[in-house]
């Protein structure tokens, strides 16, 4: 039914379900995996009227990069660790300095993912509590079907 699923993670608890989810799915199926994470790049504010904004030298927009690459090696590690014990072989993604919705219909489409499965919501404040920003965009703007996990 699938053959090639994308599997989206941001290292939350909620997001750590859609993973074991789609790992397990994706074994049962015998398709081929790719488990992506998303890091947006650093807010700049170019400020306006009265305000004088904030404009990041190059060393902090080198850190902030850093700190996003370690942070996404952490979560692609801790998603590897459960297709290892499942048995299953994924093929690891991190798309830096993007828009996550953006980056995961992208990814789904330039892989030729016939199906993408995420969690129901990540880390975004009030909005958990309802389906995710993240979840809704990709639903409403990919052109595959999307498994969302709860």
């Amino acid at each position: 039914m699938y053959a090639n699923i994308l599997l989206s993670t941001d290292g939350s608890d909620v997001a750590r379900k859609g993973v074991e989810h789609g790992i397990a799915l994706a074994k049962a199926l015998n398709a081929k995996a790719t488990i992506v994470t998303v890091t947006e790049a650093l807010p700049i504010d170019y400020g306006g009227g009265h305000d004088s904004g904030w404009i990041p030298s190059q060393d902090e927009i080198a850190s902030f990069d850093a700190a996003c690459k370690e942070r996404a090696g952490k979560v692609l590690d801790q998603a590897r660790a459960m297709a290892d014990r499942s048995g299953l072989s994924v093929e690891l993604l991190h798309v830096p300095n993007a828009h996550p919705a953006t980056a995961i219909v992208g990814t789904a489409k330039s892989r030729g993912c016939d199906l993408i499965v995420m969690a129901s919501h990540g880390r975004r404040g009030l909005r958990k509590l309802f389906l995710g920003s993240q979840t809704s965009e990709v639903l409403v703007n990919g052109s595959v079907p999307v498994l969302v996990v709860p």
